[in-house]
């Protein structure tokens, strides 16, 4: 990748620098994993018509990449003269919209016909302050371009949606996962064997800043980039582990599944909620009737939603199980 050497007065050496910076993607064309986006994305510079966009979808994705690349491309050196950077989640309120966007779009710059305002967490704001950027946008349509960037789309009011090209990133490929992570391994220098590759992909769940970071924290540890480094660096189970957990409460050994839930959150160092994430994927691959399986879904969401309000994760991860247990003696 072209971003192999860091921007700036970084040194070179691999492990002095944070590798999602120093691999970020500084083109377009050079974004992985989100074909259908990207040439839409081009075209759109190419052709000097940038309208308001939105880019909706999960962490780790590539939604602040390809804002930065979009300003690279139309900017060139003079990109961060001309890209306002914001996280709406740090900074919520109706004063930002009302200060620091309008005078960045009121301030005079020459050479180009708009400049990029990008606010990250843009489902953070409220909803007074929705509406003050909503009329920032139509004040200043004609020398400023918004990006904005959120996890879900539905917490964005429509009057910003309908001004906006929505793109919807979803969480990336397999083959883009592996592709960055052996393109960053021999530009570093780093053995990393299949099994390693293997689980930094299963770790990352589609999140590239989680697989490169994975990636980076497992290269310290030592010569080889292995299975077992990733799962104990990542605190992720193996596939097999969360399957022998279920398996137990299927079988009507409680006892066994509630020892294998202890050993995940206390001796593993697992959250509860990634305990429900890798249950969540892995539901459908169990030795199980589909109607055992829909009933774990809609505990796994109940569950899920109880530890987000506040509950006990252990209370709830072993009544799940227990839950399994007796559907699955109903259905016997």
């Amino acid at each position: 990748m072209s971003e192999a050497d860091a921007e700036g007065d970084a040194p070179s050496g691999g492990k002095t620098e944070v590798w999602i910076e120093k691999y970020r993607p500084e083109r377009l064309a050079e974004i992985k994993g989100h074909e259908n986006i990207v040439p839409r994305l081009l075209r759109y510079v190419e052709q000097n018509d940038l309208p308001h966009l939105l880019f909706a979808g999960p962490a780790g994705t590539g939604k602040t990449t390809a804002s930065q690349a979009i300003a690279r491309e139309i900017y060139g050196d003079d990109w961060r003269e001309n890209f306002l950077e914001l996280n709406a989640s740090d900074q919520r309120g109706i004063d930002v919209v009302r200060d620091r966007i309008k005078n960045f779009a009121r301030a005079s710059f020459g050479g180009y016909d708009h400049r990029i305002i990008f606010l990250d967490e843009a489902d953070a704001l409220t909803s007074d302050a929705q509406s003050a950027l909503r009329r920032t946008m139509e004040e200043f349509s004609h020398n400023t371009r918004f990006i904005l960037s959120c996890n879900y789309s539905s917490q964005i009011i429509d009057p910003i949606q309908s001004r906006c090209a929505v793109f919807r990133f979803t969480q990336l490929g397999e083959d883009a996962v592996e592709a960055q992570i052996r393109e960053i391994a021999a530009t570093e220098g780093i053995e990393v064997a299949d099994d390693g590759v293997d689980a930094l992909i299963y770790a990352a769940d589609g999140d590239m800043r989680k697989a490169i970071n994975a990636l980076q924290a497992a290269a310290v540890m030592g010569e080889t980039v292995d299975e077992e480094t990733v799962f104990a660096i990542t605190a992720t189970a193996r596939p097999e582990e969360v399957e022998a957990m279920v398996a137990h409460a299927i079988d009507g050994d409680f006892t066994a599944a509630r020892a294998a839930l202890d050993d995940l959150l206390t001796d593993r160092g697992l959250a509860g909620g990634d305990v429900i994430d890798q249950l969540h994927r892995s539901a459908w691959e169990f030795d199980i009737s589909e109607r055992a399986t829909v009933r774990l879904l809609e505990r796994l969401g109940e569950v899920d939603y109880r530890i987000t309000e506040g509950a006990s994760e252990r209370l709830q991860l072993e009544a799940l199980l227990a839950s399994l247990a007796l559907e699955t003696d109903a259905d016997a």
